[in-house]
């Protein structure tokens, strides 16, 4: 069977203004509105690895509701091609407001949506076993409920199938329970600096990234913006350096487009270090547009 990846989760609209400084409380600050782009953690996942290798390597699995913010994804996934395989009509997409500093940094102010809210019959529409890699994002692992019907869904997937767990800057929100049954065994862990201090109290960025190998027994990746990323597997930690960037526009979708990047890379037989290289040009390659994705 040919490797085929389910990419689980959100679909949304960023509305992006450029700021000269974040306000502070109580202040006032003027912006400029650049666009509004379709988002979220599983479609730009998606555009990594359809812009790596095509379309027919991955299946997106995001819910697409009623309203406002739906419309706008669902002309999207229209026109760029992208099989609607999740429609419900009983909430409207979620959106957030993304401030992009000068230099390139964001930071989001969600809303919500269906996105949230997980159906147990949505998996009636698809077969866990065409699937030998499987994303979910820690965006979608906040919510209990819906996370564990998620986790009770993956945990029935063949064997020889994986989990990659990008972790997400929500990670200090998800309840302890839910990271204790997705850091286990056949889950490749993807997180930042930051990021990987809540699954691991050690001390130091191999002592921390060893910690979370020995429970999964799967390599960790941990994301170093222009430096790279570093990998712990058998082999030990070291960096997978990455090229340098020139013109930074902003980093909306660096770390989704990494991931894409990587389970790209695995999908085509290559190493864990080369999908590091993978997920870090494919990153460059992202964050020196203004859109998140690479569709």
């Amino acid at each position: 069977m040919t490797k085929k990846s389910l990419i689980i989760g959100a679909a949304f609209v960023d509305v992006i203004m450029d700021v000269a400084q974040m306000p502070t409380s109580g202040s006032d600050v003027t912006a400029k509105l650049k666009s509004y782009n379709v988002g979220g953690c599983a479609f730009n996942v998606y555009g990594a690895i359809k812009h790596y290798l095509g379309a027919n390597s991955a299946d997106l699995f995001v819910p697409v509701g009623k309203g406002q913010y739906s419309e706008i994804v669902r002309k999207t996934m229209n026109y760029s091609k992208i099989p609607i395989l999740l429609e419900d009509n009983h909430q409207d997409n979620g959106w957030d407001l993304c401030l992009v500093e000068p230099n390139g940094e964001r930071t989001f102010i969600t809303v919500p949506g269906i996105e949230q809210d997980w159906k147990d019959e949505w998996f009636s529409k698809i077969n866990l076993s065409d699937y030998t890699y499987f994303y979910v994002s820690g965006y979608e692992m906040e919510d209990v409920k819906s996370a564990n019907l998620l986790l009770d869904h993956l945990e029935q997937r063949d064997n020889d199938s994986y989990i990659l767990f990008d972790v997400s800057p929500r990670i200090s929100h998800i309840d302890s329970r839910i990271l204790n049954r997705l850091i286990t065994k056949g889950v490749i862990i993807n997180a930042n600096e930051d990021e990987i201090g809540f699954l691991s109290d050690r001390e130091t960025l191999e002592e921390k990234t060893s910690d979370v190998f020995g429970k999964t027994d799967e390599p960790v990746l941990v994301t170093l913006g222009a430096k790279g990323t570093y990998l712990y597997d058998d082999n030990g930690g070291r960096i997978i350096s990455s090229d340098k960037v020139k013109n930074v526009v902003n980093t909306i979708g660096a770390g989704d487009t990494h991931c894409g990047g990587v389970i790209a890379g695995l999908l085509n037989g290559n190493s864990f270090a080369e999908v590091c290289k993978i997920g870090n040009n494919l990153s460059a390659q992202v964050i020196q547009q203004e859109a998140g994705s690479l569709i």
